[in-house]
């Protein structure tokens, strides 16, 4: 307890008195990893909100206790996401992303969870609640219960919230009955959760009124009809799995769902109708006379809905995967696939997944904005990390048509051949294996071992050869180069000529390599700068990259290394290397300095390390001695203090790491 006294003295002297007071109380109440955890959780509470409500964990002992017990039984959405992610996938319909939400809801597209489940005494229990939770929002997709707007349909009510509440309770009673029918040991189970809590799904004198809601035929237009004839009945609880409704939220997706799906599918008809021809379809209106689409009742599907089928000419035609799962998901949101779907859908208005948004000053948005990516950082002081601390960004760096790879290639003419001439006598680098049991020639320092062991009455060894063997490459390489604000001038110049040569000599290798650039200011504006990816040839567009590269802002290494590695982590690869072009120790606006960022970039590093990730650190620091050795090791970093003489030892060094 004094450790953590002195521990939380440094980050507040006033959270130290508070736990020093109230850790007696603690002690009576909780084991020792649960005061640990507490101390743990008002201090990420202290980063994120301030002092007071820091202080107020320290003196809600009661209330932690219970979280603790909660904990025991409770279970957590990422320690099950992988199997609810199995368990939605082998639900029909298009793929559903998780998430993690105070409470239960969907948006079409992402399920929401509550991070915490712990409603029930029994962590089986519990997960079956989770699985309740993510069918129920399933349902509200797969039966249509967004084919309406409901923001029009709430509005005429005096109390839009109240009938909106009484509308999802209804909905709720219309679905349950579906997956009663079409996934009965589900429901089942749903049922049982219910009955253990002592809920009802609605009241007894509401009986004969939702008939109509449990037939297969009935839609979300006989909820809205319900709804008038109920409005004015006391609503009931809502059940475990119920959730909340976010209607604004569901109509802004499936608004850009459906523009982009209506682009797509006018687009794979194109296709289709070339394979058949083979020739590109000449004009929209040719689609449309030519194609046509023919519903049908199919009862063999999960929900017994109709399903569309594609005529070409009048003749059916099978559909690609894609092609289906598309027209799956435009009958999904409509019910139907429209006459019009068949036109072209104008130039379109939304961006592609993947595409970057245009907005350089996206680092003043909150953590969730699209690109946004959270990572811990270590904290010496505490010997925990801080969750969700940093904020990465990564995007490509500003191509720049100046010439300067020409530049380089002509400058380093003679160099860059002598390091092709090396390379290529690596890449065909044969080793000799002595003592080996066959092979091409007598290994004779084996033999006269041998030999003296016979003499001296030992067993004599059968390993008495030598051959050559070709050494198979198989390594990626991951170069992660400073780009803050200290590389201005000769040092970026040197810099970019490195990965010049670097990219002139691995090309004739054929080792894969990657290179990304970091730099930010501040943990919420930690930026990594694509150049060129494992899976991206080296081109024209590499080359400008590598000329658009400039000084930015601090060097937040820790966070950089994490995402790295993560990268890294996705290649398939004997050897792993993650090599750094720095010229100074970790530094950022924040107090990122000093103890505190050494340390939380070693301890990157050692996660990497744990990963099977070999970092090395190329710096031209002259203080490189005083820290580089404590966070790379003895032997994993190399001080060139000739920044001119750069470009050629980057090269000469990679060749000695990976020959």
């Amino acid at each position: 307890m004094l450790r953590w006294s002195d521990a939380i003295a440094k980050t507040n002297a006033e959270m130290a008195y508070q736990f020093t007071f109230h850790v007696p109380q603690a002690l009576r109440q909780l084991d020792l990893a649960s005061v640990e955890d507490w101390v743990v959780h008002a201090m990420d509470l202290f980063d994120k909100m301030g002092l007071y409500p820091a202080c107020a964990v320290f003196r809600n002992i009661a209330g932690f206790a219970d979280e603790v017990r909660d904990k025991l039984n409770g279970m957590a959405l990422e320690d099950i996401a992988h199997v609810l992610e199995l368990f939605v996938r082998g639900l029909s319909g298009r793929a559903l992303k998780l998430d993690v939400g105070d409470e239960p809801y969907t948006d079409t597209e992402t399920l929401f969870l509550p991070a915490r489940v712990a409603r029930l005494d029994d962590r089986e229990q519990n997960f079956r609640l989770y699985k309740a939770m993510a069918a129920h929002q399933w349902a509200q997709t797969r039966y249509g219960t967004f084919r309406v707007s409901l923001t029009e349909a709430l509005a005429g009510y005096a109390d839009p919230h109240r009938a909106q509440r009484l509308f999802q309770t209804l909905e709720t009673i219309r679905l349950d009955a579906r997956l009663a029918h079409d996934l009965t040991g589900l429901h089942r189970e749903m049922t049982a959760l219910r009955a253990a809590l002592g809920e009802q799904l609605y009241p007894a004198a509401w009986e004969a009124k939702i008939t109509r809601l449990r037939s297969r035929q009935a839609d979300v237009r006989d909820t809205l009809a319900l709804l008038t004839e109920l409005y004015d009945q006391e609503l009931p609880p809502p059940v475990c799995y119920q959730g909340t409704l976010h209607p604004e939220d569901v109509e802004a997706t499936m608004s850009a769902r459906l523009a982009r799906e209506h682009f797509e599918l006018h687009v794979a008809l194109q296709q289709m109708l070339g394979e058949q021809e083979g020739k590109a379809a000449e004009s929209s209106e040719n689609l449309a006379e030519r194609f046509s689409l023919t519903r049908e009742e199919n009862d063999s599907e999960l929900g017994g809905e109709f399903s569309m089928t594609i005529n070409l000419d009048g003749q059916p035609i099978a559909p690609p995967e894609h092609v289906r799962q598309l027209m799956d998901s435009i009958l999904q949101d409509l019910g139907e696939i429209p006459d019009e779907y068949l036109h072209a859908a104008g130039d379109g208005g939304y961006r592609r997944a993947g595409e970057e948004k245009p907005d350089e000053d996206s680092w003043k948005a909150s953590y969730q904005d699209e690109g946004a990516l959270l990572y811990n950082e270590w904290d010496f002081r505490r010997q925990h990390y801080r969750k969700h601390w940093c904020v990465l960004r990564e995007s490509d760096v500003p191509p720049s048509d100046e010439p300067f790879v020409a530049r380089t290639r002509q400058k380093y003419a003679g160099l860059i051949h002598q390091l092709r001439k090396s390379f290529e006598a690596l890449r065909g680098e044969e080793k000799l294996l002595k003592k080996q049991v066959n092979g091409d020639n007598v290994d004779f320092d084996a033999l006269v071992e041998a030999w003296a062991d016979m003499h001296t009455g030992r067993e004599m060894s059968d390993r008495l050869f030598t051959k050559h063997h070709k050494h198979d490459r198989n390594i990626a390489v991951m170069f992660m180069v400073d780009m803050s604000g200290s590389t201005k001038g000769w040092i970026n110049e040197a810099e970019r000529e490195s990965l010049v040569m670097l990219c002139e000599a691995l090309e004739v290798l054929g080792d894969r390599y990657a290179i990304y650039g970091f730099s930010g200011m501040t943990r919420k504006r930690c930026e990594l700068y694509r150049i060129k990816r494992f899976d991206e040839p080296y081109g024209e567009e590499v080359e400008k990259r590598i000329a658009g590269i400039q000084p930015k802002d601090y060097t937040r290494m820790g966070v950089t290394i994490r995402h790295l590695t993560k990268l890294l982590n996705e290649i398939e690869a004997r050897t792993k290397l993650l090599i750094t072009l720095s010229d100074g120790k970790p530094d950022d606006y924040d107090g990122y300095r000093g103890d505190y960022g050494i340390e939380d970039t070693r301890q990157a590093l050692i996660e990497a390390h744990r990963c099977g990730i070999h970092p090395f650190c190329i710096t031209i620091d002259s203080e490189a001695r005083d820290y580089l050795p404590h966070l790379y090791g003895a032997v994993n970093w190399t001080l060139v203090e000739d920044v001119k003489k750069l470009p050629l030892k980057v090269s000469d060094i990679y060749r000695r790491l990976t020959a």
